[in-house]
């Protein structure tokens, strides 16, 4: 008889949390090891005691049986077993099928050395990286010379959302295609919102592009959502003419608040950001 999903993500929890207790040394955590233990590592009378709940709840959960827990209860549990960030993950998705609520709900913005430096081998790609609040907090300098210069611009347009409904020059950049991407970008904050409503930030930001744009404050009461997407798009830059690219996003698998997003240049359109970045080399004061 095969196993449902459930019975063999439970057998596996079990499995996980039996090889994790005896790896540990009892003498290292303070417990006597006279010798007689059957099996290595922590009895789980041990682990129930450092994780405080009870050694028949803390066995039913490594027998696999189907119980609720809490992440309160999981995280002693990652505590008294010693589970590296990984394996606290790794324990957290097969106990409730999510990760934990600061993993999960992570406002990272630090970019990695390694992650810019692959934007940066995205030579003609234009490609930048958002947080959760839909900032961008890196960028590369193909992205600079399509979409604006990242290097020189005020922090708040920074934001995708903030300059989707206010700036002048991407409204130039989409041209009839303009609406549709506010709406698109709109609704992809809105997505996002979800989960901090009520949160200051996101409060005082929705305040203040509402008090800026009234097609801003108009749209966001329709409570549009829409996720990340991929597709093509065309834009109509005012020295290179028109730029056909495809775009993905991709998320960054240890900050889950990171997406990368990558626009790839289509025929002619690589040549044209080649000569858009030889020009930008030159020029640190363009603001867009």
């Amino acid at each position: 008889m095969e196993h449902t999903t459930d019975e063999a993500r439970l057998e596996q929890l079990g499995q996980f949390l039996r090889t994790r207790r005896e790896r540990l040394k009892p003498e290292t955590l303070g417990f006597q090891n006279d010798g007689r233990r059957r099996t290595p590592g922590l009895r789980r009378s041990e682990v129930a005691m450092l994780a405080g709940v009870s050694v028949d709840w803390y066995t039913w959960l490594e027998q696999g049986r189907n119980i609720q827990v809490s992440g309160q209860v999981l995280d002693s549990i990652a505590k008294a077993l010693r589970l590296d960030g990984s394996e606290r993950k790794h324990l957290y998705l097969l106990a409730t099928k999510q990760l934990p609520a600061d993993v999960l709900h992570s406002q990272r913005t630090e970019v990695s050395e390694t992650l810019q430096h692959m934007l940066d081998r995205l030579s003609y790609c234009p490609a930048i990286v958002t947080d959760v609040r839909w900032n961008v907090v890196a960028w590369n300098l193909a992205a600079c010379a399509v979409v604006g210069d990242y290097r020189v611009m005020p922090e708040q347009e920074r934001n995708m959302v903030w300059r989707a409904f206010t700036s002048p020059y991407l409204r130039q950049l989409l041209r009839g295609k303009w609406e549709e991407h506010a709406r698109m970008r709109l609704a992809q904050f809105r997505a996002s919102y979800g989960t901090y409503a009520g949160d200051p930030w996101w409060e005082e930001f929705i305040a203040k592009l509402s008090a800026e744009s009234l097609l801003f404050r108009e749209w966001w009461a329709r409570h549009e959502v829409l996720p990340v997407s991929e597709g093509s798009k065309r834009y109509f830059h005012p020295e290179a003419g028109e730029l056909v690219l495809e775009h993905i996003t991709l998320q960054v698998s240890d900050a889950p608040g990171l997406q990368v997003m990558v626009n790839t240049p289509i025929g002619l359109t690589e040549e044209k950001i080649k000569a858009l970045i030889e020009d930008l080399k030159g020029n640190t004061d363009l603001k867009r």
